[in-house]
Parts: C-alpha cells; sequence; structure tokens
C-alpha cells in the first residue's frame, strides 16, 4: 500500500471538531488530489501525513501561530459608528447588530484594513455612537482539532504548473461564525428579518407540484447519512416541511413516517410517507399531533421559508417524545423570492448560528450540534456539471428535546 511521501497526490477528509459555550461543533471538508508538495501545511500537520496509507487518521490541535491564531484582545477595537460604511446596493442590515459578521472592508479608516478587504469582523457592541468590533479570526480561541481521514494515495506522474492551496485557510473559512459571542445570543431578529420578497400566500406558491431535487445527489446522500445517524427500524419520525421525496435511509424501516408540507400531489408521490397532511406553517403554527408523538423530526432545505420559527420549533419540542431529536438541514439553494430577508442576508455558516438560536429561543431542546460538509465531487450526470465543481454544501444542526 502507497505511503504518503512528498511526491503524493491524496484525498483527504478533513474534520475540524470544536466546542463553543451552548454547542458542538464538526466543520468537514473533502479534498480531492492534494498535492503534498505544492500545497500549503504547517509543519506539524505536514509532518503527521508523511508515511500515512489509506485508511489511516491523523488528528493534530490547530491553536499555534502557524494554523488558527489564539485569540487576541488587541483586535477588540472601539471606532465611530459612522465609520461603518454600508451602502444601499449592499445586501446586510444598514444598522449594525450585535453579534452579526461583516466585511472587514466595510470599516472606514481603520489602520491595516482596505476597502477590499473581505474577511470578517464580528459587531460585538453598539452605544454613544461608537460600535466594539472584534477582528480575530472567528475560529480564534476555539482550540479546534483538526482530523484528517486518509482516502487515495497516489504518485503524481508529473508537476505541472497549478496552484498552491492553504488549507488551514481553505478549511477554516467560515467555521466559527455559528457561534455566539461570549454566550451572548446574537441579534438576528431585526423588525424585518422574518420579511419576505413575496408575501402571498404559500399555498399560491406551491399550488402547483415541483417535482425537482433542490440539491444534487451527492447532497442528498449526505443528508441521509445525517439522518441516519439518529434513525432506527420501527421509529415514528416526522417529515416536517415535505415534498415528492423524504431523506430517509432506504435501509431504514419505520414504524410510521408522517409527511407534513403544502402541495397534495407532491406528497402523495412521496413513497416512503406512511401518512401525509397539507398546512402552511406560516399561518397554522399548530402542529395536528399529540403530545411526543414523534421519536424524531426532519427538516430539509426548508427552515428559510418559516417566518415565525420559534413558534414551530415549539411545536415540534411537543410531538417530540423526552430526548428525541429535531434535526434541521439546508444548503445554500432556495426559493429567493420566500425566503425570509435574514436567511439571504447571512453568511452560510451565520445561517447555522441562526437555526441554532431557533432552537435554543424556543426553550425546548438540549445538546445542541452544528455540521457541515463541503469540497465534495459534484456528480457528472448533474445539470450544473462541469460549470460547478463541487456538490452542494451540507449545513446541520440539531438538538435533543428536554
Amino acid at each position: 500500500m502507497k505511503k504518503i511521501d512528498m511526491d503524493s497526490l491524496v484525498d483527504i477528509i478533513f474534520s475540524l471538531r470544536w466546542k463553543s459555550d451552548v454547542s458542538y461543533h464538526t466543520d468537514c471538508y473533502q479534498a480531492s488530489d492534494v498535492n503534498i508538495w505544492r500545497d500549503y501545511f504547517p509543519p506539524g500537520l505536514l509532518n503527521s501525513l508523511l508515511g500515512k496509507e489509506t485508511g489511516e487518521r491523523v488528528v493534530v490541535p490547530l491553536n499555534s501561530d502557524d494554523s488558527v491564531p489564539g485569540y487576541d484582545t488587541k483586535k477588540l477595537l472601539t471606532v465611530k459608528r459612522n465609520q461603518f460604511q454600508n451602502t444601499p446596493e449592499r445586501q446586510k442590515s444598514k444598522q449594525p447588530q450585535f453579534g452579526r459578521f461583516y466585511p472587514q472592508g466595510w470599516l472606514k479608516d481603520v489602520g491595516g484594513i482596505y476597502t477590499a478587504n473581505i474577511q470578517p469582523f464580528r459587531c460585538v457592541g453598539v452605544n454613544n455612537g461608537n460600535m466594539t468590533v472584534d477582528l480575530n479570526h472567528p475560529i480564534a480561541g476555539k482550540n479546534p482539532k483538526l482530523s484528517c481521514l486518509i482516502g487515495k494515495v497516489e504518485k503524481k506522474k508529473v508537476e505541472r504548473g497549478g496552484t498552491s492551496i492553504d488549507w488551514i485557510e481553505t478549511l477554516t473559512d467560515g467555521p466559527g461564525m455559528q457561534a455566539r459571542w461570549q454566550n451572548q445570543a446574537t441579534e438576528y431578529f431585526t423588525e424585518d428579518a422574518f420579511d419576505r420578497k413575496d408575501e402571498r400566500p404559500d399555498d399560491r406558491f406551491y399550488e402547483r407540484p415541483r417535482f425537482v431535487q433542490h440539491i444534487d445527489d451527492t447532497a442528498i446522500e449526505m443528508v441521509q447519512n445525517t439522518y441516519g445517524r439518529f434513525l432506527t427500524n420501527g421509529m415514528r419520525v416526522l417529515d416536517l416541511m415535505s415534498s415528492w421525496q423524504s431523506h430517509v435511509p432506504p435501509n431504514i424501516r419505520l414504524e410510521r413516517l408522517d409527511g407534513l408540507g403544502l402541495n397534495s400531489e407532491e406528497l402523495k408521490r412521496n413513497r416512503q410517507l406512511t401518512k401525509h397532511i397539507v398546512q402552511d406553517l406560516n399561518i397554522n403554527k399548530i402542529l395536528p399531533y399529540e403530545k411526543n408523538t414523534f421519536d424524531v423530526v426532519l427538516n430539509t432545505v426548508s427552515v428559510e421559508y418559516l417566518t415565525d420559527p420559534i413558534s414551530i420549533f415549539r411545536e415540534v419540542a411537543r410531538v417530540l417524545r423526552p430526548e428525541g431529536h429535531f434535526v434541521v438541514t439546508f444548503s445554500n439553494r432556495w426559493f429567493p423570492h420566500k425566503a425570509v430577508k435574514i436567511w439571504e442576508e447571512l453568511h452560510d455558516f451565520e445561517r447555522m448560528g441562526l437555526v441554532s438560536e431557533y432552537f435554543m429561543r424556543s426553550g425546548g431542546f438540549t445538546g445542541m450540534n452544528t455540521y457541515s460538509i463541503r469540497g465534495l465531487p459534484r456528480p457528472h450526470d448533474d445539470k450544473y456539471f462541469p460549470d460547478l465543481r463541487f456538490s452542494d454544501p451540507v449545513f446541520a444542526v440539531w438538538g435533543q428535546n428536554r
């Protein structure tokens, strides 16, 4: 079996694992054809990879200056509120909100920051015309551990130009943004946060069935794998905001799989469902089930359409049995006219923070986790290949009923 050396091309599944004040987090990235000679790794990680072979795993901490910098209080700055230079064409809120991330280039007249800088800063205070900003990397101080699962190892045949990838920079682009700042709730809930471009009743928008996949086949498999962690034979499960496909792994035999959605034709097409109900949760927020009915509740690529999500999350807690799980998955694709305003304003990883706030503010859940997987190759038969090389990313948030 081939061992990794400086002339190797390697497939690696990277997993960052870390903990915030209220959640456990796992952020994964599948990297194909990693060029050990040309790409950049911190020396400690590179030395750990050399000599390894397919199936082996390397685990290293990322808390040194050559990987993820430690948290630096000197990067907490107070600036004037008018130094936050938003413009009407930008999508973020005109008023900076506590705990939210914005591009550093939006800060005017701050030393070392230029207009084109897209690195995030975090607003951690606004008062008396001043604003406190945190310029630390979002994952600084979180002490993440990096797990590297070695896949295929090959010798490169010839070295031809190309780019060099800084894998630590790639892996840490986003993780950390889903966590609260010093365990203080992020202010996502502005007055217009749950407005939508199309405010017509949803049953009009969904009156015609849409027999389309909202994410590609690889992403669907990742969603199924995620749900498979929680599902076992004989369970009673609710597919919330269901459609013509549920994403229960095909090898699982459930006692009951109820689907609640908006289009009767789509729900009738779904062969996994044992029962279905048509209901618009943005109008009728009461789930038509008794207390403690379900072992698990699933919600797939739909949470962005809820205009009163906290009420729905409270209802989910009611119909879940004690210690049952509510698992929410989503990607970076949606119907833009029906998604709530706050969803479109946020970075992908901030959206996990938003959904986590739904869980926490509903008061019904504990055991919070977030999960992400990026970098998987898009199927060659997908309609967006080769224009889009990578599969749709999958993000998940789950909690356990109290």
